[in-house]
């Protein structure tokens, strides 16, 4: 593990490969799983203030469980998390026209209706961030739904920190994000 100014990285996000294929996966993240994606206070407020522009981008279920529950509900473990469809797929999801899950909250940011892109927590996935202390500890998610991803990881020889550079910066900032590269460099490239 190594510490870059609030934040603690697990190795693996320097060693392990990762590149979403979605062809494969069809975005299964969105779909499984135990319960919707973590939100922090500005995102829910964020999401309270804007959702009757996200609301026509809705699936008929999604619409109708956010009206039920709100933009967000508390997980078992107590963490707010987005709303789930009968305890299944994110309220926010739409499909493509190939069966592919989209984020309906990116859909309206794409269409510049709003200036949140989507959840923090989904677009860094696979890392999942927690706090030890003032600090925050960012570790690889393993899931086997995510197996293509590291087959075509490997096969472009794209790290995890690379492809998710833009939602690491969108966190962390820039100079955060040269110091990553800068101990990729230094640390784990020389180890080889």
């Amino acid at each position: 593990m190594i510490a870059i100014e609030n934040t603690l990285i697990s190795d693996d996000i320097f060693t392990e490969f990762f590149c979403c294929n979605l062809i494969k996966c069809k975005g299964a993240c969105c779909i499984e799983g135990n319960a919707g994606a973590p939100l922090d206070e500005d995102e829910v407020s964020y999401l309270e203030e804007h959702i009757d522009l996200i609301k026509p981008y809705l699936t008929e279920k999604g619409r109708e469980t956010i009206e039920n529950t709100g933009v967000f509900e508390i997980a078992i473990d107590g963490t707010v998390v987005t709303p789930l469809v009968n305890r299944a797929e994110c309220a926010y999801l739409v499909f493509d026209n190939n069966g592919i899950a989209e984020c309906a909250i990116e859909k309206v940011f794409e269409d510049g209706k709003i200036s949140y892109q989507k959840p923090i927590s989904c677009h860094l996935y696979p890392i999942r961030v927690s706090k030890i202390g003032d600090s925050d500890a960012l570790n690889y998610d393993r899931w086997t739904i995510c197996n293509d991803a590291c087959i075509e990881g490997r096969e472009k020889a794209i790290k995890i920190f690379q492809f998710l550079k833009k939602p690491l910066i969108r966190k962390y900032g820039t100079d955060w994000y040269e110091q990553a590269v800068f101990a990729e460099n230094e640390i784990f490239a020389k180890k080889g």
